[in-house]
């Protein structure tokens, strides 16, 4: 197990590099003093305004979404927020998983940290605990209309707080208040406003999307390295990769992804004999325009959820400094839709690709064997991992149809025009692991592939990659359950250390 690590909610901006270590450590919370000082000035400044104006305050004082009409009477403010969250938790579909649910915590607390949502020190302590004790609410995939805020979503995210829902530890559902007793917990009683905090914001969807696109960056790179295996073994062409041919169509994706294939086929005996064919397929010519469209766009979106994590996104929003409370719109989720259809789309790209070029290697082109059978006749070889790959590739296609270009009115009309960025979000979870599948299946075929132009070499970079990967999947001389090798090969993609590739 690696070892823990301690990062500070801070006022500090969250990076790829910084949250990095929420994929890859353990990771134990801890809340800095500024942050300390700035929500407790924040809550005392809201307790202040209640006791000193009688203006209708929405959410606070006042009635939620269409019923922003109705007054609340003082003494059932509290109760006004605990109703909220539970009204509110009628998520259904799937549970979230755990690797979602533990971003949602640090995404929550890291927006509540700023000092413009008016909630105590101790609720955002009680999530920086459950975070560090690995208590996991049990959240539901479905029930977010991305506007609001993830209304469904962040309400289970928040009923432990309350001492209902149910939570994960140690492996184990417990109900909530089995937990409070081990760990002495007290419930929290929520003041005004604080329901609305907690259930106002985009924790749902960007989650899933800064978990989609620190994968995406991985499965960029990924693409890359075993495209240029699928090319060396292809007999292809290093020429289309020449700077000669990027630097008169300056887009920056293509540029980086012609040099990252350079840089991978240095030194390879393949790409450097004399060629019989002036032209490859364009799933091996085009790798550059291509793969580089999805790293443009990756890096677009990479900044649109950087942004969004680094930002105060419930309502309304308090500033004690200019002594205003705003009653806005910072929860609607069009930024991420918008950003996270675009990437399911990218994904799905790098996907389709790598498909077409493992249907290549198993056609019986260029001097290759037919599905790449050692002992053919008995054997049926890598036939149908390309039916696979096809099937996962589809798939991709169709869960990339946007979810951002619908909308249906909610909340009797008050909430008109809503993004579908969960919808987005899930979709994009779905790619992103799809997606390993098929780059696996393409990495199975091109390392196949290799020993068939024995005893030519690639590069070396290439050369040490197969031979790793030879320890978890070897050579296929007779037909074997390939279910087995696709799993080891997904498993060896998801941990293989990318630094040097």
């Amino acid at each position: 197990m690696a070892p823990t690590v301690t990062h500070s909610i801070s006022e500090d901006r969250l990076t790829l590099d910084n949250i990095d270590v929420f994929f890859q450590r353990n990771v134990q919370l801890q809340l800095s003093e500024d942050v300390k000082k700035k929500v407790a000035r924040c809550r005392s400044y809201l307790d202040e305004k209640l006791k000193s104006t009688r203006d209708p305050l929405y959410g606070i004082n006042t009635g939620f979404g269409s019923l922003y009409n109705r007054n609340i009477s003082t003494d059932q403010l509290e109760k006004l927020q605990e109703n909220l969250v539970k009204s509110h938790a009628c998520g259904t579909g799937a549970e979230v998983p755990g690797e979602i649910v533990r971003l949602m915590i640090v995404l929550k607390i890291q927006s509540l940290a700023y000092g413009h949502s008016g909630v105590q020190v101790e609720t955002v302590q009680r999530l920086v605990d459950l975070y560090n004790n690995n208590v996991f609410p049990r959240v539901y995939e479905m029930g977010s209309l991305g506007a609001s805020g993830d209304l469904a979503p962040l309400a289970h995210l928040s009923l432990p707080l309350l001492g209902l829902g149910e939570v994960k530890y140690q492996n184990k559902v417990y109900q909530t208040l089995e937990v409070n007793q081990i760990f002495n917990w007290q419930t929290i009683h929520l003041k005004a406003k604080e329901g609305l905090a907690l259930l106002n914001g985009t924790q749902f969807m960007s989650a899933y999307g800064i978990w989609a696109v620190w994968h995406a960056h991985r499965l960029l790179k990924l693409a890359n390295v075993i495209g240029a295996l699928s090319l060396d073994v292809f007999d292809g062409r290093i020429e289309p990769f020449s700077p000669l041919v990027y630097k008169i169509r300056s887009h920056g994706g293509h540029a980086k992804v012609s040099q990252h294939i350079s840089s991978l086929l240095e030194n390879s005996e393949l790409i450097s004999q004399s060629k019989r064919h002036v032209q490859d397929p364009y799933s091996f010519r085009c790798i550059p325009q291509v793969h580089g469209a999805s790293s443009d766009a990756i890096d677009y979106v990479t900044q649109v959820f950087l942004t969004e994590i680094n930002s105060v996104t419930d309502n309304p929003l308090v500033f004690p400094d200019e002594d205003t409370i705003i009653s806005a719109g910072n929860f609607h989720g069009q930024p991420l839709a918008l950003a996270l259809d675009f990437l399911a789309i990218a994904l799905s790209e790098l996907g389709n690709i790598s498909e077409r070029r493992t249907y290549q290697l198993i056609s019986g082109s260029r001097d290759l064997p037919n599905y790449l059978v050692a002992n053919p006749g008995i054997n049926s070889g890598l036939m149908i991992p390309q039916y696979t790959a096809a099937s996962l590739v589809s798939q991709n296609k169709q869960l990339s149809t946007p979810a951002s270009v619908d909308s249906i009115v909610s909340s009797n009309g008050q909430e008109d025009h809503v993004s579908m960025g969960a919808n987005a979000a899930t979709k994009a979870y779905r790619i992103v692991n799809n997606l390993y599948s098929i780059l696996a299946i393409e990495l199975i075929t091109a390392s196949q592939a290799l020993a068939f132009r024995r005893p030519l070499r690639t590069s070396s970079k290439l050369e040490a990659l197969v031979d790793t990967f030879r320890h978890q999947v070897p050579f296929i001389e007779d037909d074997r359950l390939l279910h087995d090798d696709i799993k080891k090969a997904e498993y060896f993609l998801r941990d293989l250390p990318l630094n040097d590739q």
